[in-house]
């Protein structure tokens, strides 16, 4: 089985990198390799591609597809999570890189393969872990967890309305028997948003599914310590790209890339700053880059990817 995954904002993601030949460049979110085939085709023999993944299956098949083409540069590819990226860079004797990728969130592949659990529209064991080495699963949340702790991940993680009847619908469910597929909950859910609200918008499984999709993978908790990282690593005029695809993983990029940006604390009133903290870096675009009309017909999942770049100074 191949890991088909369609890279989203691929040309202007390229663009924005502004590889060079013989630079250091990290894929932490290396999927199916399609954005690392194209950072490959513009380095040359002196250049250093970093390919990481959480998930063993992306490694591996990324590994073979890269094997068959003949590319002059140094590739390294590790099985973490992009946190990671410090930690690989030493192991490597790699002191700073020139540029910085993260296509965040669930792979086409991860959610089309239905064993993965990712899914609301394939019935599969409530899996959800992006790491399969990770011992927390939505199985264990949606059948552990407290109701209050329940409608505090979806609330909070899926911006779901409807979070504490859900909640409480898991609840009481349980008590007859432990929910174990994605078809169970998404009958619970079902059962617990009235039909008029679920006659318009998205699925009604949607936002509770990736609410326990973000919980059990810790992706919000792991991003801010990424770009803190990330932009340490990075040379002067290195370009840091980060593409989200909901609101909570923008706010928290934007949040992160602005305190890079206009780091400084005192108080509006202040005439002039005090607390001597200078920007590191600058927004190489002021607003985040969207697709446009043609990539949103090819592939309708890139509706809400959201490009955002920052540059270190």
């Amino acid at each position: 089985m191949e890991f088909h995954h369609k890279p989203v904002l691929l040309e202007e993601t390229i663009a924005n990198l502004e590889i060079k030949p013989d630079g250091v460049y990290i894929d932490g979110t290396l999927g199916g390799a399609g954005h690392s085939v194209e950072i490959l085709k513009r380095l040359d023999k002196n250049g250093t591609l970093i390919g990481l993944d959480q998930d063993e299956f992306a490694i591996k098949t990324s590994q073979e597809k890269l094997a068959k083409l003949n590319f002059k540069a140094r590739v390294i590819l590790e099985n973490t999570n992009f946190v990671n990226i410090k930690d690989v860079c030493e192991k490597h004797n790699i002191e700073t890189v020139n540029g910085i990728l993260l296509d965040l969130g669930v792979s086409s592949h991860q959610l089309d393969e239905a064993s993965r659990g990712f899914s609301y529209n394939k019935d599969a064991p409530l899996d959800m872990r992006m790491d399969r080495r990770g011992m927390l699963t939505a199985k264990t949340i949606v059948n552990e967890y407290g109701r209050e702790e329940i409608k505090a991940i979806i609330r909070d993680y899926g911006e779901e309305k409807w979070a504490s009847r859900i909640a409480e619908f898991i609840v009481e469910e349980r008590k007859k028997k432990e929910i174990e597929t994605t078809g169970e909950l998404v009958d619970i859910i079902k059962a617990a948003i009235p039909s008029s609200a679920r006659r318009e918008g998205p699925h009604p499984a949607k936002r509770t599914f990736q609410a326990l999709r973000i919980a059990v993978n810790n992706e919000l908790g792991i991003l801010a310590k990424t770009i803190e990282d990330g932009t340490e690593l990075l040379k002067s005029g290195g370009r840091f790209c980060i593409i989200t695809f909901h609101s909570l993983e923008d706010r928290i990029v934007k949040d992160e890339f602005n305190k890079k940006v206009n780091p400084c604390v005192c108080p509006k009133q202040f005439p002039v700053c005090t607390c001597g903290r200078k920007p590191v870096a600058l927004l190489a675009s002021r607003k985040p880059i969207v697709p446009d009309e043609r990539e949103l017909q090819a592939n309708p999942r890139a509706r809400s990817a959201k490009l955002r770049v920052l540059e270190k100074i």
